[in-house]
């Protein structure tokens, strides 16, 4: 009771009457969802008051994040267009020096997770182009801005602004000085605070958890997260597929969880271009080429890489140059 009467006086200068819209100011220590924040963190004794009061009222709303969160979500472009998004000389060249600089690490979190280093190298380099496009947003702004001023999905973002601020506080770090996406994605993986807490690990051994500048920590931490998910070492990710004749292809639904095996895919008309036995689980998966429609078949492993984006598309990216890196990339 002494504690909601202290935060209940400091913010006595706004009319609880006006709607969370009205009170949309800059100072978000003044706002309702903001002093709830505060009076659950508080409760928990590892934060007062007047620290939390304090990081409020310098977080600022960002009109220009909730721009980009409203607009219509932009037409699904084609494979053939998405492609090349991320895959470029450019990102593979970079992929093979990024690989060259973190060697041991990316052994060492390899061998201890069984994910291989290309898959680990290709991740950041979709995320952020391996750091260094990290993001120029203030967490705390895109956090603070989306869970008080985007009711659609204010539940989700309240969730991680409560976890971005356990973290700072685990981590010493100041709330104030950390950036990010417009969505809240962080450091070198673009790990989300609540993906942060599960996944992230000190990959150097130096007490501290920096996926921000610490490219050790980034990649032991990518690699926990794809452990964390299930990946299995050594089995496969994708293959070809060759459609008979009589194939029904109203069977696609893009679903990326596999739900049928290779025996099953193959009595509908679609079958496997890959070594894998026939009883093993594939989703099917329909991709727009230039002249025509490809299809391929996800495996388990295909499926973990949608863990990390529920995204067909960007899963088939990110497992195609993880495979030119490794092209060109000499130990």
């Amino acid at each position: 009771m002494k504690l909601r009467k202290t935060l209940l006086a400091t913010a006595m200068a706004i009319p609880f009457a006006l709607t969370t819209s009205q009170v949309a100011l800059a100072d978000y220590s003044k706002h309702p969802k903001a002093q709830e924040v505060i009076l659950e963190l508080a409760k928990s004794e590892e934060f007062t008051v007047d620290e939390l009061m304090a990081v409020f009222k310098s977080a600022a709303k960002q009109d220009r994040i909730l721009s980009l969160m409203s607009k219509p979500a932009e037409k699904v472009k084609p494979w053939y267009e998405y492609r090349n998004i991320f895959i470029s000389d450019r990102r593979v060249n970079q992929g093979v020096q990024f690989w060259n600089e973190n060697a041991d690490a990316l052994k060492a979190a390899s061998e201890k997770t069984g994910v291989p280093a290309k898959m680990i190298v290709a991740i950041i380099g979709v995320e952020t182009s391996y750091g260094r496009i990290t993001g120029s947003h203030r967490v705390i702004d895109a956090l603070s801005t989306l869970a008080f001023e985007y009711p659609r999905r204010s539940e989700f973002f309240t969730k991680e602004l409560k976890a971005y601020l356990k973290l700072t506080k685990e981590q010493g770090v100041d709330p104030l000085s950390l950036k990010g996406s417009y969505a809240g994605a962080m450091g070198y993986g673009q790990f989300m605070p609540s993906s942060y807490q599960a996944y992230a690990v000190d990959g150097d051994g130096d007490g501290k958890i920096d996926i921000w500048n610490n490219p050790t920590d980034a990649i032991h931490s990518v690699a926990n997260y794809f452990k964390q998910h299930k990946w299995q070492a050594g089995e496969s990710v994708m293959a070809g597929v060759t459609l008979f004749d009589d194939a029904d292809e109203s069977m696609v639904d893009n679903t990326v969880k596999p739900s049928a095996d290779l025996f099953a895919w193959a009595r509908i008309g679609f079958e496997g271009q890959g070594p894998e036995p026939g009883d093993t689980k594939a989703a099917l998966l329909r991709y727009d080429q230039k002249d025509g429609p490809e299809y391929k078949f996800g495996f388990h492993n295909f499926y973990v890489i949608t863990r990390y984006n529920r995204s067909r598309m960007y899963a088939r990216a990110a497992w195609e140059l993880a495979n030119l890196i490794e092209e060109k990339h000499t130990p």
